[in-house]
């Protein structure tokens, strides 16, 4: 049986979302920290609040934190949306800086606006795992896709996939992200191991969606199989917005990322065998068939004679069956490696 391989580098996102405030400045040089901190890609949202919310609904308990309270849900999104020419000069812009631009679209038109541009991976949203037309769209695309999946059961993820598959996307295109749209998630409801539950079921790849405080869970993640982590930043903690407050700060990233990495270096192939580094300890460590007192010629060996010592450099003690009750051909003194 060929052992597998499982090395595998972390597809690592920065999700800069909303935190951009609306303003294209904010937003490069969010890119900027994002390519300092070493991320593989960087995320925003496309969406025009006309399209994706009534004006009467109200904001999440978590969007109130950081917005004006009497604000519905409308005027928050109004003031956080990207023009189709901020769209254009931060895919150059993020091209110059040699980072991958992402941006999650919310609806029928933000998909097609995100095509045109020439996106090849497109992530949906938790909020739109259950919304028919949205994923028909995106499966016909055939382009790789991210799925995330807050608020969902595990019926529901495999519902989701199944329109995904039967709309055009392949299997292998698809990684499903593990999430918890709590900002910020409360360590009790993270339920990681989820992650594992719908790479199991669902045969595929797996990631996860950290809306938690601190680096810890998505470090985690790795160690358990994500191939992709994401996760909010934000230039300011303190600035005004909806999702500031659940997010890490430029260093807090890098520090996340630099960890992620020597986690995926730890992982390894997934192949049992001695390591480059640890070679040279095999002899010294491992012991050899020994004489344990002055043993005569033609005198057999036995349990009283003969032992386990270090180093490795004679007879190894697997094969001691081998050599028990044999005669000596020669006289050994104590601690000499036997030969038969």
């Amino acid at each position: 049986m060929v052992e597998q391989n499982y090395k595998r580098k972390v597809f690592i996102i920065a999700e800069a979302g909303v935190n951009h405030n609306g303003s294209l400045k904010i937003a490069k040089k969010m890119v900027d920290a994002a390519v300092r901190a070493g991320a593989d890609a960087i995320k925003f949202q496309t969406f025009c609040a006309d399209d994706i919310v009534i004006k009467s609904a109200p904001s999440a308990a978590y969007q109130k934190k950081g917005s004006a309270q009497a604000e519905n849900q409308f005027e928050m999104l109004k003031k956080l949306e990207l023009s189709l020419d901020a769209h254009k000069e931060l895919i150059r812009y993020c091209k110059d800086k040699g980072i991958i631009f992402l941006s999650t679209p919310f609806s029928l038109q933000g998909i097609d606006l995100l095509k045109k541009l020439g996106l090849k991976i497109f992530k949906i949203p938790s909020g739109e795992i259950t919304n028919l037309p949205y994923l028909r769209k995106i499966g016909s695309l055939k382009k790789e896709v991210i799925l995330s999946t807050g608020m969902s059961s595990l019926n529901e993820v495999k519902q989701a996939l199944d329109v995904l598959l039967r709309s055009g996307t392949k299997k292998d295109d698809i990684t499903v992200l593990h999430c918890n749209t709590e900002y910020p998630t409360p360590l009790q409801d993270v339920n990681l191991l989820a992650m594992l539950s719908i790479k199991k079921s669902c045969g595929v790849k797996v990631g996860y969606s950290d809306h938690t405080l601190g680096i810890e869970i998505s470090i985690a993640a790795v160690a358990l199989g994500a191939e992709i982590i994401e996760k909010h930043f934000t230039l300011n903690k303190a600035m005004f917005g909806p999702d500031h407050k659940a997010s890490l700060v430029p260093y807090e990233l890098a520090l996340m990322i630099k960890a992620v990495r020597k986690i995926e270096l730890a992982l390894g192939s997934g192949i049992k065998k001695p390591s480059t580094s640890e070679a040279k300890n095999r002899l010294v460590v491992r012991k050899s068939i020994v004489a344990l007192k002055d043993i005569k010629k033609g005198e057999k060996f036995s349990q009283s004679n003969i032992g386990a010592k270090r180093p490795g450099l004679g007879i190894n003690p697997m094969e001691w069956d081998q050599v028990i009750g044999k005669s000596s051909r020669s006289s050994f003194l104590k601690d000499e490696f036997i030969r038969i």
